[in-house]
């Protein structure tokens, strides 16, 4: 099937948020967490990349993404570079990057647009009677706190979400958290191992926690991940 381009913005220097559409379905089907192929000819040559879903499921075919623009990138500059109504080949969604069932109280722990995901998840199951979320995301500037927004509409909308964010290169007028995401794992985690972790980021920041996690009792059944390399 194909993804259609409907409109983007940017949301901070050199990243974008898309609206895409599958217009040959009525409800294009995803669990939260899961991501999308798109593939289209580049140079004559068929290329593929896969980018995770940054919206809910919905009644209706559309669905959003969050991207980065990747200098000497593959297929990035390709999609920046797109129009409304341009499209791009696309299989249904897949992946298992997804909440564990039942819910239990989780830490979701996010560097740049690996947010992408988080944004889903929360989105379809943070409610009045959803367990506890606390979302840990790390970027360097204030100005690329993508979404920062919805998350913090969430925050005092729900009593049981946090929104934690962190900068490793802080301007003069930050007075928030600072630091890379593994200074505040303590603090988010509270003394805690009955937890389910989420981790989506570049792959060093992914490793590092996981390897923090496990050395303080977590289970690697109790941690999901997905690097963006």
């Amino acid at each position: 099937m194909q993804a259609k381009l409907i409109s983007w913005v940017e949301i901070a220097p050199g990243v974008r948020h898309f609206v895409f559409e599958a217009p040959e379905l009525q409800r294009l089907d995803f669990v939260p967490g899961q991501f999308v192929s798109m593939t289209d000819s580049i140079a004559g040559r068929a290329i593929t990349r896969a980018y995770s879903i940054a919206s809910a499921p919905g009644e209706g075919n559309r669905f959003e993404l969050c991207l980065n623009l990747v200098d000497g990138g593959a297929f990035t500059p390709h999609l920046f570079e797109l129009s409304p109504g341009d499209v791009v080949d696309m299989p249904p969604p897949l992946g298992t990057f997804t909440l564990r069932r039942p819910l239990r109280d989780s830490l979701l722990v996010a560097t740049g647009t690996g947010i992408a995901p988080f944004r889903s998840m929360l989105q379809a199951e943070l409610r009045l009677d959803s367990p506890a979320f606390t979302l840990l995301f790390g970027v360097r500037h204030e100005s690329h706190l993508l979404y920062r927004q919805d998350f913090e509409e969430m925050a005092r909308d729900f009593r049981q979400f946090r929104f934690w964010p962190t900068l490793t290169q802080p301007g003069p007028g930050w007075t928030g958290r600072a630091g890379r995401v593994q200074a505040h794992l303590s603090e988010a985690i509270g003394g805690r191992t009955d937890l389910d972790i989420y981790l989506c980021g570049l792959r060093p920041m992914v490793d590092d926690v996981r390897q923090i996690l496990k050395s303080i009792g977590f289970d690697r059944k109790q941690i999901r991940y997905e690097k963006y390399d």
